[in-house]
């Protein structure tokens, strides 16, 4: 019997997560759950725009709480921590990108309890953070000897993110340098990634200081730049740039960046993605060293990524695949080091008895 999955948020993320759960041979989509009133009372499918499936969206949370399912895809903008005990407490699995990665030192007791009395599962993915940032890293490692340094870096075109809400009011593109010196990023992203390199660091053995070291920069432009959210006039915020790292007594030993541009030129400084273009980066220092770029997450147009980023659905198809594997695991908080190999699977097309 396949596992009964019920997808939570039907954003860029959620979308794509949908497709792939209908894609794959062991699992069922049996739910869904949205935040707008425009797509309650839907089918799944039209929201995907494929046929309908009999599945309709809905807001009523409880229902779906209620519900027999096996897992939940969990990605809506912003995580409620009761709302996932109460998912997990009913027995559901709850795969998410929105954190959870590595409880490392975190008081995680509540979400425990939810999971023993569930017998459930959380487990979180993601690409950045998550895959690139712990475990395209220590897969990368293990092939080095005397580590010294691990790098995960993003170099993305803001302009192909179709969430123009995030993108002007969360991420403080078109604002001020000032106002976007305040941007919650540095928060809210640190959480994520620390735990990434917490996981990095532990499972390397880095003694790592108690401090991690933030920066965020930023670029304006230098010329009126046309984006999704309007004209950037000179003077306001067209490039960021936002550094994490962890050291050991004071040496950088894991650096995570991201290199956010509206485009690639109109701002200064004058970034640039450089010749290799957009792209992701995973680096490992040591003897000997490994550099690893990622093409293929990053649309070819503005147009195309707005209509469909590839970036967002390699992030929901890590949380998709994972499922299974996370269904079949003990009750608990399960990190990408609890769990084995996690793998894709092929084409509807070129699958076993189709």
């Amino acid at each position: 019997m396949p596992y009964r999955v019920i997808q939570w948020a039907t954003g860029g993320v959620g979308r794509a997560a949908m497709q792939a759960v209908m894609a794959h041979p062991e699992l069922e989509l049996v739910g869904c759950w949205v935040s707008s009133d425009a797509k309650a009372g839907k089918d799944v499918g039209e929201l995907v725009g494929e046929s309908d499936i009999g599945v309709i969206a809905t807001q009523d949370a409880d229902a779906l709480v209620a519900m027999d399912a096996d897992c939940v895809l969990y990605s809506p903008v912003m995580a409620d921590p009761d709302l996932v005990c109460r998912l997990l407490a009913s027995g559901k699995n709850v795969v998410t990108p929105l954190g959870w990665f590595y409880p490392g030192s975190r008081d995680v007791r509540v979400i425990q309890a939810a999971c023993e009395r569930g017998g459930s599962t959380l487990h979180g993915t993601g690409i950045h953070p998550g895959g690139i940032t712990e475990r395209f890293p220590l897969m990368v490692s293990a092939l080095s000897a005397g580590i010294t340094h691990v790098r995960a870096e993003e170099f993305s075109d803001i302009r192909t993110y179709g969430a123009p809400a995030v993108i002007s009011d969360i991420m403080l593109f078109g604002k001020t340098p000032e106002e976007a010196a305040a941007s919650p990023m540095v928060q809210f992203l640190g959480d994520g990634f620390g735990q990434s390199m917490e996981m990095v660091a532990a499972e390397l053995g880095f003694d790592i200081d108690p401090q991690m070291n933030a920066t965020h920069e930023v670029a304006v432009a230098t010329q009126p730049v046309d984006t999704p959210i309007g004209v950037i006039e000179p003077g306001l915020v067209a490039a960021q740039r936002f550094t994490w790292q962890r050291t050991v007594r004071g040496e950088p030993v894991i650096t995570v960046r991201v290199n956010w541009f509206m485009g690639e030129s109109g701002f200064d400084p004058g970034w640039s993605f450089g010749a290799e273009g957009e792209r992701f980066e995973v680096e490992v220092t040591g003897d000997p060293g490994s550099k690893v770029v990622f093409h293929g997450w990053h649309p070819e147009s503005v147009a195309a990524g707005l209509e469909r980023n590839p970036g967002i659905v390699a992030t929901a198809n890590h949380g998709v695949s994972a499922i299974p594997y996370v269904c079949r695991a003990e009750p608990g908080i399960k990190t990408y080091l609890d769990l084995p190999l996690i793998a894709g699977r092929a084409a509807r097309d070129f699958q076993k008895g189709v």
